[in-house]
C-alpha cells in the first residue's frame, strides 16, 4: 500500500506538470546519442529572432537596462525566457513548477507600471528569475524532490521571494533538485534526473542542478540556488556559469523548505547563479538594499559595503597576491581542471599580479567534521519525511541498481547532544587554526597583507557521468570554514589538450579512483570552472576579485595561454 501511495502521488504530479507545458512550445524528443543540446533552442523554430537575441543576452545589466528603457518589455522578455526554459526542460529535465500565465500576468503589471509612471518598480524590474525547488512561492508546491511533499502548497512566499517581487523581478519557474538536497547530482523519484546540456551523459551537478542546467541552456538569466556543501558551486562549474556561495546569514533563508532544519552549526546559504558576473553583483546589491534582516531574524544586519567592493581591504584594487591550491592533499585534479588552474595563473601573472602556491591545512579533517555535523541527525530527518508516503530513501545517484556507486557519505545513527557539541567544539579550533594560517601568508605575498584570495578547483573533475560524483572535499572545506566563494568558468574539456596522463603516486584510494574515472572522450565538451575563495562575509570583495580574474581570462584567448 505504501508503494502505491507514493507512486500515485508522483504520477499525478508528473501529469499536472506535463499539462502546464504549452502545446506550441513542445519539441520532438532527441535520440539519447545526441549529447550536446545547447544549440537546440535556436534551431527549434519556437523562438523568434528577437527572442533568440533576448535570451542570448548573458549580461544581466544589459537586460535590465533595456527593460528600464522600455526597449524590451517585461512580457516579451519573460515569454522569451519561458519558451527557452520549456525547450530546455524537454531536453535536460530541469524544471519542477511551471506557471506561465501567472508569470506573464506579473510581467504585464510591471509593463503597465513603467508605462504609467515612467519608473521601474525596483532594481530587478522585469527580470525573469528562476528558483530552486525549496524557495517557496505562495500557492505552488516546493517538494524538494520528496513524494511526501506533493500536494503541500505553500501558504506564503519565502522572504527571498517577497524581496524579488519588491525588486520588480518575475519569478517564473522552479527547478529540479535531488531528494533531500544532500547530493552533488540531481535525481529524485518525483521528477527524475537532470542532465548536463553540454553532454547529457554527464551530471548537471547538485543540489541546485536544475538551476545549473536551465541557466546553462540560457533558459534563465539569473537563478537562486542554495549551498550547504557546494550546491551552488557544483552546478555553476559544471555548466560554465558564475555562482556565489555567501557566508551564513548574508541572504534571507526564512520561509524556504530545507533538510536538516534546526542544524545551525553549519547551515546552508542561498546564493545566485548566472551566466554573467553582473547578474551576481546586481542580485546581491538588490536583495541587500531591501534590508532583509527586517524580515528574517537570522539574516545579518549588514548593508552592501561599497568600500569593500572597491577592495579597500585588498590594496584598493591595485596589485593582488592570489594563491592557487593545485590539489587538496587527497585527490589530484584531472587534466582539464589542472589546465584551468594553469590558464588562470598565467593570465593573472600577465596582468601583473603575484600568484603563489597554497598548501591545504587539515582539509580532510575539516571535511570529516562537516560530515559528522550533518550525520548527527540526517538519517532521522530523512526517515521522518519519507515515512509519510512510504517513498524509499535514495542511496545512490546511479542510473541503474546494478551500478550503485559508493558515494563515500554513509548515513549513521544519531549521536547525543554532548557528542555533537564535541564535534562543534573541535570545528571552532579548526577555524581558528585556518584563520591564523591565512594570516601567516603575509610573509610570502610581498604585498604587506595576507593572500587576497585562494583559487581552487570546485571538483577534481569536470561534470562526471551520472552517479559518479564522489568527492566533495574541494567545496565542503570552505563551507565548514564559512568562507565566501564564487565559482567562475574557465574553459571546456578538449580531448586534444586534455589527454590522460601517466599514473602518478596516488595520494589516497579516492585519488586512484578519480584518476581511473577520467577519460577525455567521456568528458568531451564539459565546462570547466574554478572557485575563488575569500574569507567570512567577504561577498563584496569576492565578487570584485572574481571580476578581476574573469577580466584577465577574457582578455586572453585560449591560444594565448
Amino acid at each position: 500500500m505504501a508503494e502505491e501511495t507514493w507512486k500515485l502521488l508522483v504520477a499525478d504530479k508528473k501529469r499536472r506538470q506535463g499539462q502546464a507545458i504549452p502545446e506550441d512550445w513542445r519539441v520532438p524528443s532527441l535520440p539519447a546519442e545526441v549529447l550536446d543540446v545547447r544549440g537546440v533552442p535556436e534551431t527549434s523554430g519556437i523562438l523568434s529572432s528577437r527572442e533568440v537575441e533576448i535570451t542570448n543576452t548573458r549580461d544581466v545589466d544589459i537586460l535590465l537596462g533595456k527593460l528600464a528603457a522600455g526597449k524590451w518589455t517585461a512580457v516579451e522578455v519573460t515569454t522569451a525566457f519561458y519558451k527557452r526554459a520549456i525547450i530546455a526542460h524537454q531536453l535536460v529535465n530541469c524544471l519542477t513548477e511551471i506557471f506561465v500565465e501567472r508569470a506573464l500576468a506579473r510581467a504585464t503589471e510591471l509593463d503597465e507600471h513603467l508605462k504609467r509612471t515612467g519608473d521601474v518598480v525596483g532594481p530587478l524590474h522585469g527580470l525573469p528569475v528562476s528558483l530552486k525547488d525549496q524557495i517557496c512561492i505562495k500557492g505552488l508546491e516546493a517538494t524538494m524532490g520528496y513524494a511526501s511533499w506533493i500536494g503541500k502548497f505553500s501558504e506564503k512566499d519565502a522572504v527571498i521571494t517577497q524581496i524579488l517581487y519588491d525588486c520588480g523581478a518575475v519569478p517564473f519557474v522552479m527547478t529540479n533538485v535531488p531528494q533531500t538536497l544532500l547530493w552533488s547530482e540531481t535525481y529524485n523519484y518525483v521528477y527524475g534526473r537532470t542532465c548536463n546540456p553540454a553532454n547529457r551523459s554527464l551530471t548537471s551537478g547538485g543540489s541546485s542542478g536544475g538551476e545549473g542546467a536551465l541557466i546553462g541552456m540560457k533558459g534563465s538569466p539569473l537563478g537562486i540556488g542554495s549551498d550547504l556543501g557546494g550546491s551552488v558551486r557544483y552546478p555553476s562549474a559544471y555548466n560554465g556559469l558564475y555562482g556565489l556561495r555567501p557566508s551564513y546569514g548574508r541572504l534571507p533563508y526564512s520561509g524556504c523548505v530545507n533538510s536538516l532544519e534546526g542544524q545551525d552549526s553549519s547551515p546552508s546559504s542561498l546564493g545566485p547563479i548566472s551566466g554573467s558576473l553582473s547578474g551576481i553583483q546586481t542580485f546581491m546589491r538588490a536583495i541587500i538594499s531591501k534590508k532583509p534582516w527586517l524580515r528574517d531574524p537570522l539574516c545579518l544586519r549588514k548593508k552592501w559595503d561599497e568600500d569593500a567592493y572597491r577592495l579597500s581591504d585588498h590594496g584598493n584594487g591595485g596589485k593582488f597576491c592570489f594563491a592557487i591550491m593545485w590539489d587538496d592533499g587527497d585527490v589530484v585534479p584531472s587534466p582539464p581542471v589542472r589546465r584551468a588552474l594553469e590558464m588562470t595563473k598565467k593570465v593573472l601573472e600577465a596582468a601583473g599580479h603575484t600568484v603563489i602556491d597554497w598548501q591545504p591545512l587539515k582539509h580532510q579533517e575539516l571535511y570529516e567534521h562537516l560530515v559528522s555535523i550533518w550525520m548527527a541527525g540526517a538519517l532521522s530527518d530523512i526517515t521522518a519525511t519519507t515515512a509519510a508516503s512510504g517513498e524509499p530513501r535514495l542511496t545512490s545517484m546511479s542510473p541503474g541498481e546494478s551500478a550503485l556507486v559508493d558515494t563515500g557519505v554513509h548515513y549513521t545513527p544519531g549521536v547525543s547532544a554532548y557528542e555533537l557539541w564535541q564535534v562543534q567544539k573541535k570545528r571552532i579550533v579548526l577555524r581558528e587554526e585556518y584563520l591564523a594560517y591565512w594570516q601567516a601568508s603575509e610573509a610570502r605575498t610581498g604585498t604587506g597583507r595576507p593572500v587576497d584570495a585562494i583559487i581552487t578547483p570546485v571538483a577534481p573533475t569536470p561534470a562526471p557521468p551520472h552517479g559518479m560524483t564522489k568527492i566533495s572535499t574541494y567545496t565542503m572545506v570552505w563551507s565548514v570554514l564559512d568562507y565566501t566563494c564564487c565559482a567562475f568558468p574557465v574553459t571546456s574539456v578538449d580531448p586534444a589538450l586534455d589527454g590522460k596522463r601517466p599514473p602518478h603516486a596516488f595520494l589516497s584510494e579516492n585519488d586512484k579512483e578519480n584518476y581511473e574515472l577520467y577519460d577525455p572522450e567521456t568528458f568531451k565538451n564539459a565546462p570547466v570552472g574554478l572557485q575563488l575563495v575569500g574569507r567570512t562575509l567577504e561577498e563584496e570583495a569576492v565578487i570584485a576579485m572574481t571580476e578581476i580574474v574573469d577580466a584577465a581570462l577574457m582578455q586572453r584567448s585560449v591560444s594565448d595561454v
